[in-house]
């Protein structure tokens, strides 16, 4: 047993003082005091500390199998588990990709092997599978991953009739990627002629533009309002699509959204600083677009803050706006970022700990995690408010070996994390000999 004393909680729009006693897996007790000290328990004093459930990330690209040279499951887990994410929710686009049920089930067969957290796996649409996304296995899937625009991996669903199909037959959440390809085409021909072909990063925003992702997420809406399909729209980046979507509880939406990190921290405007370092697919946008993102995340309109963690080596991010790689390390340092977004007025920690646990828990139907619950998994994280530290090469921990974050300095620090009660990451220290499970899913209305 572990006892956890004198901690403040933050969960389910609370804050308050207990002692949580873990026993095995789960949490067996929270006690607001006074609270006796179980004498056979491992005590951790947490005086001055946050215990918050540990983060689900919805959307990362671990790269394993076949692109293991920039990332695997155990390398960016182990990164993960060491930035507060106990549970992550892996992308199809890896070689091979996982758009059949034997891709599927072998991913988690690597997972069970390697992996420091819990783990789930999208399955992936294309032009010609939607039998395989109808079938039974594919349920075992957190959801149906759609590539309405090419990112990498080029999994790119453009059939108007398979749409159709997969709106109309797949019985499972739908999470698509949304950006037009007609009008980047148009983007890249235009600038291309204007500019030639050896433009920088700051005309990726403007290939990739607001109308591209309004064009294909209101599309994807209009789809799943005509077969009433329960859509999830991945990293929305503009202003304008946030007309899309209703402020009002998730339980009680067809179309849900997500948001990721840096379409929260960063603007078009550090391109000059972090150039290819923050070429993302969708790209970072203008102020206006970062801002309105951070109001509909308060007001409700977006319900879950992720990462979209997707590192390339440093060779692959070079050259030009039309060679370098699109996507970026983020697992280690998002629940910092979003920390420190509180610490500046942005967020309360209270909504952080909603859109990062909370809300992929409750979108996702997944069983007994995301809460700080008696009878839940013990999927726990102490935070450190007043720890100052600064990102470098040094403390790096993702395969790829380095972070658009690097240089900055945060006001809080991950001390430890918890997975299935079972502290994995600990000041540094890693258990290397932890396995985390597969992500089991009940009903969304259960919560």
């Amino acid at each position: 047993m572990i006892q956890i004393r004198n901690v403040t909680i933050i969960n389910e729009g609370r804050r308050f003082k207990a002692n949580v006693l873990i026993e095995g897996e789960r949490i067996k007790t929270i006690a607001t005091f006074p609270a006796k000290v179980e004498e056979t328990a491992n005590v951790i004093d947490a005086e001055g500390l946050w215990l918050l459930p540990g983060l689900i990330d919805d959307q990362v690209h671990f790269r394993e199998p076949g692109l293991t040279h920039k990332g695997d499951i155990h390398s960016e887990s182990r990164a993960g588990v060491a930035g507060g994410i106990t549970s992550f929710m892996d992308m199809p686009n890896t070689v091979p990709q996982t758009v059949t049920i034997a891709a599927l089930n072998d991913k988690f067969e690597r997972a069970s092997r390697t992996s420091l957290a819990n783990y789930t796996f999208f399955i992936g649409a294309t032009n010609d599978n939607t039998d395989e996304l109808t079938k039974a296995g594919a349920k075992r899937a957190a959801a149906v991953k759609v590539f309405m625009g090419a990112s990498t991996g080029n999994m790119l669903v453009d059939d108007a009739d398979t749409l159709e199909r997969i709106f109309s037959e797949v019985n499972h959440i739908i999470a698509v990627h949304c950006e037009d390809e007609t009008v980047i085409a148009a983007n890249k021909a235009r600038f291309i002629e204007e500019y030639g072909e050896n433009l920088d990063v700051t005309f990726h925003s403007k290939i990739r533009d607001v109308e591209a992702c309004y064009r294909s997420s209101s599309e994807a809406v209009r789809l799943a309002k005509k077969h009433r399909a329960r859509l999830h729209l991945f990293h929305l980046s503009t202003a304008k699509e946030l007309s899309l979507l209703e402020a009002k509880p998730l339980e009680e939406k067809q179309i849900t959204a997500e948001v990721c990190v840096h379409h929260l921290w960063f603007t078009d405007e550090d391109y000059a600083t972090k150039g290819n370092l923050i070429k993302w697919n969708p790209a970072i946008k203008s102020r206006a677009d970062r801002d309105a993102l951070r109001r509909a995340l308060i007001e409700g309109k977006i319900d879950v803050v992720a990462t979209d963690h997707a590192p390339h080596t440093l060779p692959e991010k070079a050259g030009s706006c039309l060679k370098a790689a699109s996507g970026g390390p983020m697992v280690q340092h998002a629940l910092t970022v979003m920390l420190e977004m509180c610490r500046q007025g942005i967020f309360t920690e209270e909504l952080v700990v909603e859109k990062t646990a909370h809300a992929p828990a409750r979108l996702f139907g997944i069983k007994d995690r995301g809460f700080i619950r008696e009878g839940y998994y013990a999927d726990l994280v102490l935070v450190d408010p007043n720890h100052t530290w600064t990102v470098s090469k040094d403390n790096l921990l993702y395969k790829c070996g380095w972070s658009p974050m690097e240089g900055v300095t945060f006001s809080s620090k991950v001390q430890t994390t918890f997975v299935n009660g079972v502290p994995v990451y600990d000041n540094g220290r890693f258990n290397e000999t932890f396995r985390g499970k597969e992500l089991a899913f009940s009903s969304r209305n259960e919560f």
